[in-house]
């Protein structure tokens, strides 16, 4: 297939097949921040780790967010599962979520910091540092071929792969309240045009906006990463090119 017939507004992107083979590359080794989807990452961790996926998890004052002071619907005293945490950080990106998951890991948050960077050697991910389990530290780096062995070892999950599909979910944090709904950060799981398999979006302002993806085009299993888009859904826009170009050039 010809690349040059591939316009892509992502700085850095990477596309590869099952096998691994390089279906298209931009700046594919350089490392970048990549925001939540460090989330892919801490979930993997939490998971190896073997803790309770039905104990709960109250969210405190540790878990608020004091690198980009975003906000949060879940606010101190919010309990839930840490099944439902784990859905939360990787469907609708929840910092709190993540942080709590990182926070109630054994031996605390230093702990699952070593623990994140000691999976990322394991998984052969030279470029890649992780400092914080959110992805709100700009020192969360990789490279997009960092990134294509972690979605790879994150879609041997199948808890993973069914957060990261979802298109919504109810959780109820509060004993005395009502539902709580959230939804996915990735609007291409509503396009009928896609077989998502596996998900997760990212953004911080040293990112920009990141996409990686599991999918599925012309029968063929692609991983597709694209790192640092500036418009909020050049992401998708470059997702939707890429797989229009295999399209028309395996005659689809």
């Amino acid at each position: 297939m010809d690349e040059k017939k591939l316009d892509l507004r992502s700085a850095s992107a990477l596309i590869v097949d099952s096998n691994g083979n390089k279906i298209y590359s931009k700046q594919s080794d350089t490392p970048r921040p990549i925001g939540s989807i460090t989330k892919l990452m801490t979930v993997m961790v939490i998971l190896d780790a073997g803790l309770p996926l039905d104990e709960k998890i109250r969210i405190t004052k540790q878990d608020r967010d004091l690198i980009k002071l975003t906000g949060s619907r879940l606010q101190y005293g919010a309990k839930l599962t840490r099944r439902q945490l784990i859905d939360l950080a990787l469907m609708a990106s929840e910092n709190r979520a993540a942080a709590a998951l990182g926070r109630t890991y054994p031996g605390g948050m230093e702990a699952f910091v070593q623990a994140m960077n000691e999976k990322a050697r394991q998984l052969g991910m030279a470029d890649s540092q992780f400092t914080d389990p959110a992805g709100l530290d700009a020192g969360n780096v990789a490279s997009p071929n960092d990134l294509a062995n972690m979605v790879l070892a994150a879609s041997r999950y199948p808890e993973i792969v069914q957060a990261t599909t979802r298109l919504k979910m109810d959780v109820r944090p509060y004993a005395k309240r009502g539902p709580l709904t959230y939804g996915n950060t990735n609007r291409l799981l509503k396009n009928r045009s896609w077989e998502i398999l596996l998900s997760k979006t990212g953004y911080i302002n040293e990112a920009g906006r990141c996409l990686v993806m599991q999918a599925r085009v012309k029968g063929r299993k692609l991983t597709f990463v694209l790192l640092n888009s500036f418009g909020k859904l050049t992401p998708f826009g470059d997702a939707n090119r890429v797989r229009k170009w295999i399209e028309r050039s395996l005659g689809g």
